[in-house]
C-alpha cells in the first residue's frame, strides 16, 4: 500500500513513517494542510493518516476539499481532541474512520488495512491469480494448499502487481508504490525482490506467474507453466 501521512507533529510523523515503511508500505509525509491537500490531490495513495489541527489548513477542510474534488481516498483522521462532535465533524467531511491520540498502532496499521478495503470495493478480498491467493488484509499468500512464507516487502511487490493483473508493470513503478519516489537506493532492488519471489511462489510448483517483459517491466499470468 502507498500511504500519505499528513501530520504536523514532526517526531510521531516520523515514528509513524517508520514504523509504516517497516510494514512493508510506500509512505510520503506532509506536515501542514496546504502541502497534504497538494499531494493527495495530485498523487494516488491507497489511504491518507490525516491529522486534525494541521497549520495552514486544518485536517476537516482538507478532507472537505479532496472530497469536493472527486479524490475518495480513504481518509483516517487523527487527533489529540476528544469527543462525539469532534468526530462527528471528521465523518460530516467525508473521512472513513477516527482515531485519537494517543492510539496503538497496531490498531492502526489494522485499521487502515480495513479502509483499504472498505473504501475501494472494486477491489476484492482476496487476490486470485490462477491457483496463487493473496490476502493484503492478513498479508498471507499460498499456492494452492500450501502456505508461502514472504518478507513485507516481497509481498508488497506481489500485491502490487496482482492489482494491476493483466497490465504490463514498469519497474520505476513498482518502485515508487512499494518503495517511494523519494528512493534513493539501487533501482535493481526491484529485480531482487522479483527474483526472490519466483523462488518462492513459481520455482517449486514449476510456474512462471512473474514473467518479464524486456525493456518495460513485469506482468503476472495466472497457471503460466515454466519454460
Amino acid at each position: 500500500m502507498r500511504i500519505l501521512v499528513v501530520e504536523d507533529d514532526r517526531r510521531l510523523a516520523e515514528l509513524l513513517r517508520r514504523g509504516l515503511v517497516a510494514e512493508g508500505f510506500a509512505v510520503e509525509v506532509a506536515h501542514d494542510g496546504h502541502t497534504g491537500l497538494h499531494l493527495a490531490a495530485e498523487d494516488a495513495y491507497d489511504v491518507i493518516v490525516l491529522d486534525v489541527m494541521l497549520p495552514g489548513l486544518n485536517g476537516y477542510r482538507v478532507c472537505a476539499r479532496l472530497r469536493e474534488a472527486g479524490v475518495w481516498t480513504p481518509v483516517l483522521m487523527l487527533t489529540a481532541k476528544d469527543g462525539e462532535y469532534d468526530e462527528a465533524e471528521g465523518l460530516d467531511t467525508g473521512a472513513d474512520d477516527y482515531v485519537t491520540k494517543p492510539f496503538s498502532y497496531v490498531a492502526l496499521v489494522a485499521r487502515l488495512r480495513a479502509l483499504v478495503r472498505r473504501g475501494r470495493p472494486e477491489r476484492p478480498v482476496l487476490l486470485r491469480i490462477g491457483d496463487l491467493q493473496i490476502d493484503p488484509a492478513s498479508r498471507c499468500c499460498r499456492r494452492g494448499s500450501v502456505d508461502l512464507t514472504l518478507t513485507a516487502r516481497e509481498f508488497a511487490v506481489l500485491e502490487y502487481l496482482a492489482r494491476r493483473d493483466g497490465e504490463v508493470v514498469a519497474k520505476a513503478e513498482i518502485l515508487a508504490h512499494v518503495w517511494d519516489e523519494a528512493f534513493q537506493g539501487d533501482v535493481n532492488i526491484v529485480e531482487v525482490h522479483v527474483s526472490a519471489l519466483r523462488r518462492k511462489i513459481d520455482a517449486p510448483f514449476g510456474r512462471h506467474t512473474i514473467q518479464t517483459v524486456r525493456g518495460v517491466g513485469y506482468r503476472l499470468a495466472a497457471d503460466a507453466p515454466a519454460g
